[in-house]
């Protein structure tokens, strides 16, 4: 494997790799643009079947829906509802795949209870679901990788989740799904495809997708949103993973063809783990939506809503009506009832709902209920639909048919074999000589070890260097000064907003967007990349109105408010507006 660095320095090459591409035989073979987590498991796809690449993303990795999920791994209960059984297997063999070889650093398993409200009938009709949902996943090859699933009493339920309500439920059935960090997820699976051949560069917009004198989408411009350079770049095959931006980025090649995708927002919420008591998580059924508590760390995640969002992608927010919602649902089956004053923080995301049938007859390949893949114009392949848990399956989908079926078979898919960097069997072993080094507890070193897996070593290397570094955040002090560094120099964070929002979660792990850690970070990120003073003003007072506009957006009675308020921050490097 090649060096893995995201650096400025990594990200300068790829930009003039781009620029050598228009010349006469200096084509790229594949120019992947979108950098969420489909767009960089297609770039590591391409590279590792030796196809020369580079990913293009034009905000940060991740910075769409990517880094704003439920953050699991999962098959996908609800299919089975629909007798999608083979949806369902492809899932749940993917979940495990993750679980056990790719990146047994990041995804983790995590039981979740179904509340049963009747004692005979729920429990029998559910019981099978789940007991399915188990025997799909025991199908695939290899050891199983979760426990199976078991019937809880409610005598049970007091002893592994005390502050569910008495009337909540009769009893539940417990079962295993996993949960990921989604935007260290994306970063990671960036690097590993540079570690694979591959070039990457985030804050690089395309505006343009160009033909060659047959019609043919031969390339793009793309605009380097850290200088408002332009850059005319060459590919033999164009693929696109644009998520909720799918229609505006196949408009770029004068196009009214294509896929279809709508908008649908989702919120979740932050409470402090001590708040409510309990071993597990829970799925609800609502009225609107699937309503998830999920044990994270030192926080409890709840949500999701499901809503339309016709207002500006890029920056989806939560609103009072959305947060009172999910409070009220949560409230609906807890013990002790939550306030807006146990939340920590917030997140809003857009799914993107893959409509059925594309525009204008468009040649498609529906590769499944989630995902489709079609070529709007020739030259370019687009895919859209599709979940977290399956971008590797779309990601080789979308390879395939950009290469056609013969070359496909000539270079065939390897990346069920390719663990992301970080993915080798790590133990506390590994953390055990800088933890008594520098002093860290057995939560530091499973905080590590869960962000960085065997690359521990690497915040280890920092640390030795600059033994400052080895100590916690003053106002954030579940991460380390020496992960602030090593986002800079080795994960590509260009402003900090990058690092508080996707490198770490400061954002929504502490109050007020986690400003009272911002100066020191600011030190940190500025040192890193050489910034002066005044520039490292400028990044604090623009992550500041971003925080302020997010609260405002927070109290507004709905979608239009809420958009309005948040878009007097537009924040840095922000995108060109789409034709």
């Amino acid at each position: 494997m090649l060096d893995t660095r995201l650096t400025t320095e990594s990200r300068d090459r790829a930009l003039a790799r781009l620029s050598e591409s228009a010349l006469p035989g200096r084509e790229l073979d594949v120019l992947v643009i979108g950098g969420g987590i489909t767009g960089a498991g297609i770039a590591l796809d391409a590279a590792s079947r030796g196809l020369e690449t580079v990913v293009v993303e034009a905000q940060d990795w991740g910075a769409g829906t990517s880094s704003r999920s439920s953050k699991l791994v999962h098959g996908g209960l609800r299919y089975l509802q629909m007798l999608d059984f083979k949806l369902v297997f492809e899932a749940l063999a993917e979940r495990d795949l993750l679980l056990t070889a790719v990146a047994p650093h990041l995804v983790r398993p995590v039981p979740f209870l179904y509340p049963l409200r009747h004692r005979v009938w729920e429990r029998a009709f559910v019981g099978a679901g789940i007991a399915l949902y188990d025997v799909l996943a025991t199908l695939r090859r290899g050891k199983r990788a979760l426990p199976w699933h078991r019937h809880l009493s409610r005598g049970d339920l007091d002893r592994v989740f005390p502050d569910l309500s008495a009337r909540a439920a009769v009893g539940a059935i417990e079962y295993w799904d996993a949960t990921v960090d989604d935007a260290r997820y994306v970063a990671t699976l960036v690097r590993t495809a540079v570690g694979h051949g591959a070039q990457a560069a985030a804050r690089t917009q395309v505006v343009e997708l160009t033909k060659n004198g047959a019609g043919v989408v031969d390339g793009a411009l793309l605009r380097d949103l850290e200088t408002d350079r332009v850059i005319a770049a060459k590919a033999r095959h164009v693929i696109s993973s644009t998520g909720v931006w799918t229609e505006q980025s196949q408009a770029l090649a004068g196009e009214t063809g294509g896929l279809r995708v709508l908008a649908s927002k989702g919120i979740h919420i932050v409470v402090p783990r001590d708040r409510i008591e309990g071993d597990a998580g829970l799925i609800l059924q609502t009225k609107k939506s699937v309503l998830f508590v999920i044990p994270w760390s030192r926080y409890w995640v709840i949500g999701t809503t499901d809503t339309p969002w016709t207002e500006e992608l890029v920056n989806p927010t939560a609103h009072a009506r959305d947060i009172d919602y999910v409070l009220d649902e949560a409230n609906g089956v807890l013990a002790k009832a939550l306030t807006h004053d146990d939340i920590i923080g917030t997140w809003a995301g857009l799914r993107p709902l893959l409509q059925p049938g594309t525009k204008d007859g468009t040649a498609s390949e529906k590769v499944s209920r989630e995902h489709t893949v079609a070529s709007p114009v020739p030259g370019l392949t687009v895919i859209a639909g599709g979940k977290f848990t399956t971008y590797r399956i779309m990601a080789r989908d979308a390879v395939d048919f950009a290469l056609g079926a013969e070359a496909a078979a000539a270079r065939p898919s390897v990346t069920q074999t390719i663990p992301l960097v970080g993915g080798r069997p790590a133990t506390d072993g590994d953390a055990g000589a800088s933890a008594r080094q520098f002093g860290w507890d057995a939560a530091m070193v499973d905080h590590l070890l869960h962000r960085y897996g065997s690359d521990i070593r690497d915040i280890a290397e920092i640390c030795d260097r600059d033994e400052s570094m080895s100590r916690p955040l003053e106002h954030a002090p579940a991460y380390l000064r020496a992960e602030i560094a090593y986002a800079v120099s080795h994960e590509g964070a260009l402003h900090l907003e990058d690092v508080m929002h996707r490198r770490t979660r400061m954002v929504y792990e502490y109050a007020d967007e986690a400003l009272a850690a911002l100066p020191e970070v600011a030190r940190i990120v500025a040192g890193e990349l050489g910034w002066s003073d005044a520039r490292r003003d400028e990044e604090v007072a623009a992550y500041t109105a971003v925080a302020d506009a997010v609260a405002a957006a927070a109290r507004a009675s709905d979608d239009s408010e809420a958009a309005r308020a948040r878009a007097a921050a537009p924040g840095v490097a922000a995108m060109s507006p789409h034709p």
